[in-house]
């Protein structure tokens, strides 16, 4: 899914060029690394990417690895279960039995055998039963985040690999993360999934209900004439919903795969903070900048020297045409200031 504008990496983030289509960490772009991730994986067959059509051009002109005709363009965003439900009548019109597998473009994950027996565990359930099946990372601190899934300790399969979902928990308090820690039956929910698309498409007939038929309606012209005057016709009638909201929070027949690779789904300032190494005091310099008395900062000006003196627990984002100055603690809510910056009508920063 690669779909996303990433606005809470604005001023870097823009519509044009998203969060996954940026250089953040390394040399290639979020997009690419997840792409070439997938690669490595000896049983992954192919790899799709759904993405809305005002970016879609740059994917197949950028990214390395994938067919173009294994693109999938969405008409406009409408969150992710309708985006998975598309590409699950795509992989269902080509092989009734297919399964998939559903990944952001935009996570960082280390520990490539972990992740690739996470997945091939998850591969199993879903092969033996009618299963949904979630990738859910043991937490390594009470992060505030961060969703997180509740697991029932009795229903384990996979050799203790997976277990029953008993509930999903928003982004918790420091003092529920804490507990959710404690009780050790908690983990981060990742994001990622594994189930066949037909089960997902039932799914989604039980519990979103008008979703399903005009999802039906689209996957019937796949691959005909009509597949793109339908998608075009039906498509703005889908109001938008998560799977999570939609789904997974509805169904019964969930299961989670602990999983202990290194993740993170790089969904703010404060995760590029945690991943980079710390200079002197705690700060992160990406760039040109200094940092006087102060720690905990973190400073982000590629083009011009940034100073910061006397303050802690800031982030600073320069770039050409924009500077962002927050609190570390308040970076989630960069979103607001992106609406504030669309109802100035400065579209040229967006």
């Amino acid at each position: 899914m690669a779909g996303g504008h990433g606005t809470r990496f604005w001023p870097v983030s823009r519509k044009n060029r998203p969060k996954q289509l940026l250089n953040i960490i390394g040399d290639q772009t979020m997009l690419q690394m997840t792409v070439d991730r997938l690669r490595k994986i000896r049983f992954i067959e192919d790899i799709y990417i759904v993405v809305g059509s005002d970016l879609a051009k740059t994917i197949a002109k950028e990214v390395e690895g994938v067919p173009k005709k294994n693109i999938i363009v969405e008409p406009s965003g409408k969150n992710t279960a309708p985006s998975i439900g598309l590409v699950a009548s795509h992989l269902l019109a080509r092989d009734p039995d297919a399964v998939m597998g559903v990944f952001p473009a935009d996570h960082l994950i280390v520990g490539h055998r972990l992740f690739s027996g996470a997945l091939s565990s998850a591969l199993k359930l879903v092969n033996s039963d009618h299963l949904l099946v979630t990738l859910g990372i043991v937490p390594s601190s009470p992060h505030t985040g961060y969703g997180y899934i509740q697991f029932d300790k009795k229903r384990s399969l996979e050799d203790g690999k997976a277990f029953g979902v008993k509930t999903f928990a928003e982004k918790p308090t420091a003092s529920a993360a804490k507990r959710f820690l404690e009780s050790g039956d908690f983990l981060w929910n990742s994001g990622m999934f594994v189930w066949k698309a037909s089960v997902y498409l039932e799914a989604m007939r039980d519990h979103m209900a008008v979703h399903h038929e005009i999802m039906e309606e689209i996957g019937q012209t796949v691959g005909t004439g009509k597949y793109q005057s339908t998608l075009e016709a039906k498509w703005d009638s889908l109001s938008p919903e998560s799977v999570d909201y939609g789904i997974l929070e509805k169904a019964s027949n969930i299961y989670v795969v602990k999983s202990e690779f290194t993740w993170s789904d790089m969904g703010s300032w404060n995760s590029y903070f945690e991943l980079l190494p710390k200079k002197g005091d705690g700060n992160v310099v990406k760039g040109d900048g200094l940092v006087i008395d102060g720690g905990g900062n973190l400073i982000y000006s590629l083009g011009k020297l940034t100073t910061v003196m006397g303050l802690s627990d800031i982030a600073v984002i320069n770039t050409d045409d924009a500077t962002l100055i927050v609190p570390r603690d308040r970076v989630e809510e960069i979103k607001t200031i992106v609406s504030m910056v669309k109802q100035k009508g400065r579209d040229d920063l967006l």
